[in-house]
């Protein structure tokens, strides 16, 4: 058990070494501590979190349009110069040089009726004609203007935008937020990963180091009984290229670790030439996972289970719009009162009464079978809508129960390996110390060598798949079964 201490001491340790003077960091890092600053650094969560806060903005953006808008319009101001042709009296054209100018505002507070589609607004606007005569100081003003007025927009038949946002938007803004801790969880597992890339480099290089150590002592001893006659030459050439094969796996282990370590720098925002090293995450969490609680926890948390319904809605949402291009009937109505003047207090002055009402309409005679294609269009989407999601959702239940069930078999099969890379390290230790009194062949020491390095790349890569497992677990769920809690909490709209 000597090796196997001396290996777990050494992934352990942290560093204390205080930066070098060529600006190297030295540092070390648990799994869940690499997790989080990837979480809080690296550019794959800095990008979540921006699509997050766009999403934000464009569900604001949505919920805008259902509030009242205050809006001021107007020309200011339209000067016009020009000779135009002027009918007289008699019928004849005189070109005269005009000179006119014109400013218009409008101040309307408008409100949509969303449960219709209309927009009911209340206005008031003021209007100012300027002609300019031949003398510098004559200039004829006018002023007309509507006290208030209330106007109404009504579509009938037609299809309804605000209806159906209200129905789509906030699913596709409370996906977003899921998304957002679904990329996050994406984030760890994606992390994890690098880490176990380096965690298992980091391994190889102390194998190989142990490794290259006893060659070069299995070497000495080796040449001594050669030198007594106690062995043959080819036995001994066999331990030299043993040797020189160790120091190039040596060098090969490291190079794989500063390619490892590029990575994972990389990704968590560390300078690229950082030193790091990992604590190998060998407490596992005791937790239980059923499947049918696992399934369940998917469809409340997962954004995709909120994306089945509002991609129903959509299609209905498109069967709608179809319906309402078949007839297209607007109403128009406004009541309120206007007025002329010279003066532009006098336009509020016993304003006359100003109505208009009209009803528009457009109904396609003969449309060679237009309509009926888009319907028939729409209506076919709709059906394969539901097909797809039906498939959708037959599919996200065997996602989950196949990642729980293999989640339950790796952490099975990792107390296997952890037992064999202990058995495999006791061997190799027994059959070193025999090799040194010359009870075992070199073959069987090398046997057990193997053997032992095997298991022990066996376990790491067991603890890997677990931890992948374990994060791939969360992102499909978005559930903490370690600490028995949600991941994602409803929150309220800011």
């Amino acid at each position: 058990m000597k090796f196997h201490r001396l290996l777990l001491l050494s992934l352990g340790m942290i560093f204390t070494i205080s930066t070098h003077s060529n600006g190297q960091e030295s540092a070390s890092y648990t799994l869940k501590e690499m997790v989080q600053r990837a979480k809080d650094r690296s550019p794959a969560a800095l990008r979540a979190l921006t699509r997050k806060e766009n999403r934000f903005w464009q569900y604001r953006l949505f919920r805008s349009n259902y509030n009242p808008q205050l809006r001021l319009n107007g020309t200011l101001p339209s000067y016009s110069q020009a000779f135009n042709g002027i009918t007289q009296p008699d019928g004849s054209i005189q070109f005269l040089e005009v000179r006119q100018n014109f400013i218009d505002l409008e101040l309307g507070l408008q409100q949509v009726i969303a449960p219709t589609g209309g927009v009911i607004s209340v206005n008031t606007s003021t209007n100012r004609f300027d002609n300019f005569l031949a003398g510098p100081n004559e200039i004829q003003t006018r002023w007309s203007g509507i006290p208030v007025n209330v106007r109404l927009q009504q579509p009938i038949f037609a299809y309804n935008q605000f209806k159906w946002d209200k129905k789509i938007q906030p699913l596709l803004y409370e996906e977003s937020k899921r998304e957002f801790v679904q990329e996050m969880e994406e984030v760890s597992l994606f992390v994890t990963q690098l880490f176990f890339d380096y965690l298992l480099a980091q391994v190889n290089v102390d194998i190989a180091t142990q490794n290259l150590a006893n060659t070069e002592e299995i070497f000495d001893i080796e040449k001594k009984r050669y030198e007594l006659g106690t062995t043959f030459e080819d036995r001994l050439l066999q331990v030299e290229l043993q040797t020189l094969q160790a120091r190039q796996d040596l060098a090969q282990a490291k190079l794989d670790l500063e390619s490892s370590a590029l990575s994972v720098n990389s990704f968590i925002g560390l300078n690229p030439s950082s030193q790091i090293s990992l604590v190998s995450p060998e407490d596992i969490p005791d937790f239980e996972v059923n499947v049918e609680q696992a399934i369940d926890l998917a469809f409340q948390n997962r954004s995709e289970a909120l994306g089945f319904d509002r991609r129903k809605i959509e299609a209905e949402s498109l069967v709608a719009q179809a319906k309402g291009q078949r007839l297209n009937v607007q109403l128009n109505a406004s009541y309120g009162y206007n007025n002329a003047a010279f003066n532009w207090g006098d336009i509020y002055a016993n304003p006359n009464t100003q109505a208009l009402a009209s009803l528009g309409i457009s109904v396609p005679v003969l449309d060679w079978g237009r309509n009926k294609a888009r319907m028939a269009q729409a209506e076919a989407n709709q059906q394969l809508v539901e097909y797809t999601v039906q498939q959708d959702v037959i599919n996200f239940e065997q996602e989950i129960f196949t990642k729980v069930k293999n989640f339950l078999m790796i952490k099975e099969r990792l107390n296997v390996t952890k037992v064999s890379d202990e058995v495999a390290q006791r061997r190799y230790e027994i059959a070193l110390t025999r090799f040194q009194s010359g009870n075992v062949s070199i073959t069987d020491l090398n046997i057990a060598q193997n053997e032992k390095d095997s298991n022990k790349r066996a376990y790491f890569s067991a603890l890997r798949d677990f931890w992948v497992a374990y994060y791939e677990l969360r992102s499909l769920t978005l559930y903490d079964f370690e600490a028995d809690q949600l991941l994602y909490l409803p929150e309220q709209d800011q």
